[in-house]
C-alpha cells in the first residue's frame, strides 16, 4: 500500500480531520500519513474578502511546505467573510501544494446573522463572535459557526471535506491539468 505524507497547515483538529478523510476517499488505495502544522497565513486573522481568504489558504500551504518540505502533499485552509448586497457570508478557501502543482476549491457559503455580523464589524474573529452569540467555548475547533447554525447537520469538518475533494481534481486528473 503507498504511503502518502500530508501536512496540514494547521494544529486545528477540524482542518487535519477535514483534510485527512477528503484525502482518504481519494487516494482510497493509499495509507494517508498527516501531521498538523502551525503557519502563518499572512493575512487577517478574519479574513474579510474572497481574495484575502485564497491568498491565506495559499499562504499557508506555502509556509506549510517550507516548514517540512519531505511531504507529499501541503494543504492550507483559511476561512473568511465577504459581504455582498448588505449579507455577510461565510466560507472557506482550500489550497493544496503537490510537487506536479497546487488545486483549489472554495466551500459553499452561507449567510450569518445579524448580531454575528455586528461583532465582526467591531473586529472581533467569526469563532469568537460565535462563542459570545451562542455562549460556546472554542466552537472554531469544534462545529463552528456551520454547525452550530445547522444544528450539527453539517459540522465544520463536514463542511470543509467536499472542497478538499474538490481541490484534489487536477491531482487526480493530472494528464489534463500539468
Amino acid at each position: 500500500m503507498k504511503e502518502i505524507k500530508l501536512v496540514v497547515a494547521s494544529k486545528n483538529p477540524v482542518k487535519i480531520q477535514c483534510a485527512l478523510q477528503g484525502f482518504q476517499k481519494v487516494f482510497n488505495h493509499s495509507k494517508i500519513l498527516v501531521e498538523g502544522l502551525s503557519v502563518p497565513s499572512h493575512v487577517a486573522d478574519q479574513p474579510m474578502t474572497d481574495a484575502e481568504t485564497l491568498q491565506g489558504a495559499k499562504n499557508r500551504a506555502t509556509n506549510a511546505q517550507a516548514a517540512s518540505p519531505n511531504a507529499d502533499f501541503w494543504i492550507g485552509i483559511e476561512g473568511g467573510i465577504a459581504e455582498p448586497e448588505d449579507k455577510m457570508e461565510a466560507f472557506a478557501w482550500i489550497y493544496i501544494l503537490g510537487s506536479e502543482g497546487s488545486g483549489k476549491a472554495r466551500t459553499a457559503s452561507f449567510d450569518l446573522p445579524p448580531k454575528i455580523r455586528e461583532l465582526i464589524h467591531q473586529g472581533i474573529e467569526l469563532g469568537i463572535a460565535d462563542d459570545m452569540v451562542f455562549k460556546r467555548s472554542n466552537s472554531k475547533q469544534k462545529n463552528g459557526a456551520v454547525g452550530i447554525l445547522t444544528h450539527d447537520l453539517i459540522d465544520r469538518a463536514s463542511y470543509y471535506e467536499p472542497a478538499v475533494i474538490l481541490a484534489l481534481i487536477p491531482f487526480v486528473n493530472q494528464e489534463l491539468y500539468f
